[in-house]
């Protein structure tokens, strides 16, 4: 028997608070309500950017057995021995599946290529070797654990800050250089958004520097000492620096269809010998035309996408 959902709130779209309500994502709510699966008020409605005005929501969710399969995906690789995988992962790629979301992820391209398929209660849950994340629209390096004892020590050595992970991003405004601590939390409303402060919030850390400017934009790095959820996108935020092309903490941009923001660099040691290892991923293409379309000129010594990719040294 299928599960009703209600739920009220004002202010809102629909698909957004359907998705928000039921935990699954934006298109997957719109799929629902394009079937009538949602009423409002006691009306289907069909129309995925109506505004709710404090009416009852009822939602019928399409019940599914979710099953999280291997893929054939190309994503680059930077470096692989017995112990680790280190992928330079695009923009637009999930790292792990999410709710209503089972394809098209980092996890499936190592399923069945990597790791054996798993069995788990959420598919969500199915995070073969992962031991950090970057969010969808964030590209950049990704190390992945191929067994469980070098999932446990590489999580150890994120946890005890053992890694430096250094990021770029073209922000809309100057943000103030030098270190910013501030705890993060979830948002009170919005729960897919994070917040200063907010809900539980946790210490977090970051170190910004100013590489370029071009009139109001910059080319900013940032090494986050923690790693909180949204950290790099939340922190800029404060400093009234949004990254460029963030639709969630700033706002959307003709230059680029993400978020500019690109894990450039990280320096771990070995799980195995503790050997420090460097990973460079060039910066991607749409960054690189992003800065230029706004002025700027690239700076020396950083690599870009038609540059020679780095390796472990």
């Amino acid at each position: 028997m299928e599960s009703v959902v209600r739920f009220r709130t004002e202010g809102v779209r629909l698909d957004q608070a359907v998705a928000e309500a039921c935990g699954v994502s934006r298109s997957r709510a719109q799929e629902w309500i394009a079937q009538g699966r949602v009423q409002v008020g006691e009306k289907v409605v069909e129309k995925p950017s109506y505004r709710l005005k404090g009416e009852e929501v009822l939602v019928v969710p399409l019940e599914e057995r979710p099953f999280v399969a291997p893929q054939d995906l190309a994503i680059p690789v930077l470096y692989e021995d017995e112990d680790l995988l280190v992928l330079n992962k695009p923009a637009g790629l999930l790292t792990h599946p999410a709710p209503g979301v089972y394809t098209g992820t980092v996890v499936n391209a190592l399923l069945g290529r990597y790791f054996p398929l798993q069995e788990a209660e959420r598919p969500e849950e199915v995070r073969p070797g992962i031991v950090h994340r970057l969010d969808k629209d964030t590209s950049g390096v990704l190390v992945v654990a191929k067994h469980g004892g070098a999932l446990e020590t590489l999580a150890r050595a994120f946890r005890d800050r053992l890694v430096m992970k250094r990021y770029l991003a073209i922000t809309e405004g100057h943000p103030q250089e030098g270190t910013l601590i501030a705890p993060i939390g979830r948002h009170p409303v919005e729960r897919h958004r994070m917040h200063i402060g907010g809900i539980a919030p946790r210490y977090a850390e970051t170190e910004f520097r100013i590489l370029a400017t071009a009139g109001p934009y910059a080319l900013v790095e940032a090494r986050p000492h923690t790693g909180r959820t949204h950290q790099i996108r939340v922190h800029l935020k404060h400093l009234k620096a949004p990254i460029l092309g963030d639709g969630v903490y700033g706002r959307e941009s003709p230059h680029i269809p993400r978020q500019a923001l690109h894990a450039y660099e990280l320096r771990l040691p070995h799980p195995r010998t503790g050997r420090i290892l460097e990973f460079l991923a060039p910066v991607p293409g749409d960054m690189v035309q992003a800065w230029e379309a706004l002025g700027g000129r690239w700076p020396e010594g950083l690599e870009r996408e038609e540059a020679r990719g780095a390796a472990g040294t």
